[in-house]
């Protein structure tokens, strides 16, 4: 079945689909014997298709990753400043994996990988709403904070569906909450809790979708199991 050039070189491992995109530009992908231009298709199946001149990587097995990711670790696969990311916590998983969305440096908790292009593309798309659940912690809390806090609100120019919100404890000024989002706008969470006059401290990622983040020690990862592929696929 033939697919966008892009999609199958994200699927086989080969590079991100923005990275895809620029190595077509550059003239670096050939489909049986022609320099492939950005938009074309192909079947990986029976067409040639060869980057730099070598073949295109066989499919590998894919895999499922569950990473309770801790403070202080980017989502990117590499940071220019240096700064420890959270690939390098999965690393001895055996092959390349990619994170599935992004949990911000300060944020911890459920960060999911895999080598599943297709998989990963699905669960991060907008019209799939996948909800996820996280605690949060914050000074600057006040009567009617968890009202303001449940109120759909404008990010980036796009109008967010109200939150689910529940408060967990308040002690004075000090609270922690239950918050469901069907998005994930950059810094979502965090910018809700400033749009209601508070200021998150910590958050942590418990629940996405089907998939709860359980027991989990921090800086440590597992394998989904197949009910828990199925369940989110």
């Amino acid at each position: 079945m033939k697919e966008r050039l892009q999609k199958i070189l994200s699927a086989r491992g080969v590079a991100s689909r923005r990275k895809a995109e620029e190595m077509i530009q550059n003239g670096l992908i050939c489909v049986n014997g022609a320099i492939a231009r950005l938009g074309d298709a192909a079947d990986p199946e029976t067409d040639e298709i060869l980057i730099n001149g070598q073949p295109l990587p066989r499919q590998e097995q894919y895999i499922y990753i569950m990473l309770h990711k801790p403070r202080g670790f980017v989502t990117t696969l590499s940071d220019e400043k240096g700064r420890p990311n959270a690939a390098q916590l999965v690393a001895d998983c055996g092959t390349r994996v990619y994170p599935v969305g992004r949990l911000d440096m300060d944020s911890e908790g459920l960060l999911l990988f895999t080598n599943d292009g297709a998989f990963a593309n699905a669960l991060m798309h907008p019209k799939h709403e996948v909800k996820k659940t996280y605690e949060v912690w914050v000074t600057g809390y006040h009567p009617g904070a968890e009202a303001e806090l449940s109120k759909s609100i404008t990010l980036d120019g796009y109008p967010i569906r109200p939150p689910k919100v529940k408060l967990l404890r308040a002690e004075g000024q000090k609270a922690k909450f239950l918050v469901t989002i069907h998005e994930g706008r950059n810094r979502q969470v965090r910018r809700m809790c400033e749009a209601a006059g508070m200021h998150c401290t910590r958050l942590r990622r418990i629940k996405e979708g089907s998939l709860s983040l359980g027991d989990l020690p921090k800086g440590k990862w597992r394998y989904l199991t197949a009910q828990e592929i199925e369940n989110l696929k």
